[in-house]
């Protein structure tokens, strides 16, 4: 185990344990005891965290941390294993990133052994850092519950977010032809080049038409959506045949409405999940999952995510804001080493 301090810096007030305002300037570098390992745990010296949305609820009180979550921002980290708790010592001393339920936005973060993935070379601590949050949420909605294989034509909304550069990594690599939607031409633009199979201008086209478009008049075989409220009819629209929609968030409202006779004339299957609430032994089986089917990949240096910028921890106020923004294509990552 290499030396540590007993505190370890996060971006909350100091004493002040509960979500923060809404305004990100509010975001604050304090001091906190340094977390303790319980069995089948590590402690990681992070080096670098990624930004999600969750990390935007919860910070405007409107996505608490699950049970014996930290309350500190954060849920995916890359760094050195410094650690180890029973069942996990051959982890220590190990570049690692890993998907956790909170703590990512300190210096040192706890996090279960079962869902860390050793670093390969081709990957900078950074890259890592914005892997495990994406890479997770992309491969249980879209190839679990969605069940998208090889050939098939999904539609992903957010084209270029953290999910939708992921979904297009992902859909090139396991044969998807993928759709995205994005908020600007530009966007959409960017959206092809990362490997889009096409990209709609949700503000100026109508999503629905020019799915069934390109696909002739077929439909997808999956939507994945984080957009919810009104998109929920046109992603219906969108589904072929026997056609999957998976739901992860929903911007634009938590109500849609379902025509039940096309549900049934058309066998269409609704569903969705949440990620960061499920056992960290769901958590784990997912991890061997994707250690054996994706990471190779990632070790080859064939899956890597996209970066949009990196700002140091002190620096979290301006990185959430940019995230709200909604100017960034890929990845947001805070540098908590430097």
């Amino acid at each position: 185990m290499s030396a540590r301090s007993d505190q370890s810096r996060s971006s909350f007030h100091e004493g002040d344990r509960r979500p923060q305002p809404d305004g990100a300037e509010e975001l604050a570098v304090v001091e906190r005891p340094v977390p303790r390992v319980g069995a089948g745990e590590v402690l990681i010296q992070v080096a670098a965290a990624g930004v999600n949305r969750p990390d935007i609820l919860q910070r405007r009180g409107l996505y608490p941390p699950p049970p014996g979550a930290p309350d500190i921002l954060g849920l995916e980290i890359a760094g050195t294993v410094v650690e180890a708790g029973e069942g996990a010592g051959d982890l220590i001393g190990k570049k690692v990133c890993a998907l956790v339920a909170g703590g990512g936005y300190a210096e040192y973060c706890v996090a279960p052994a079962g869902t860390c993935f050793v670093v390969p070379e081709a990957l900078s601590l950074a890259e890592a850092a914005a892997m495990p949050e994406t890479l997770f949420t992309v491969w249980v909605n879209l190839f679990e519950r969605g069940y998208a294989a090889e050939g098939d034509t999904v539609l992903v909304h957010g084209g270029t977010s953290g999910i939708g550069t992921m979904a297009i990594a992902l859909g090139k690599l396991f044969n998807l032809k993928v759709i995205v939607t994005c908020g600007s031409d530009e966007k959409c633009a960017r959206a092809l080049e990362l490997g889009a199979a096409a990209a709609i201008n949700y503000r100026t086209q109508d999503f629905a038409a020019e799915v069934k478009s390109f696909t002739g008049g077929r439909g997808v075989a999956v939507v994945l959506d984080m957009v919810g409220g009104d998109y929920l009819p046109r992603n219906l629209a969108s589904l072929s045949e026997e056609g999957r929609h998976v739901s992860i968030a929903f911007q634009r409202g938590a109500k849609g409405e379902v025509l039940l006779p096309d549900v049934m004339r058309r066998r269409l299957t609704l569903t969705g999940s949440t990620l960061r609430p499920r056992s960290v032994e769901f958590k784990t089986m997912v991890a061997d999952e994707i250690t054996r089917t994706v990471w190779p990949y990632v070790e080859g240096g064939r899956l890597k995510p996209v970066i949009d910028s990196i700002f140091p921890l002190d620096r979290a106020a301006e990185a959430h804001a940019r995230m709200e923004a909604g100017d960034h294509v890929g990845k947001i990552v805070l540098d908590v080493a430097n």
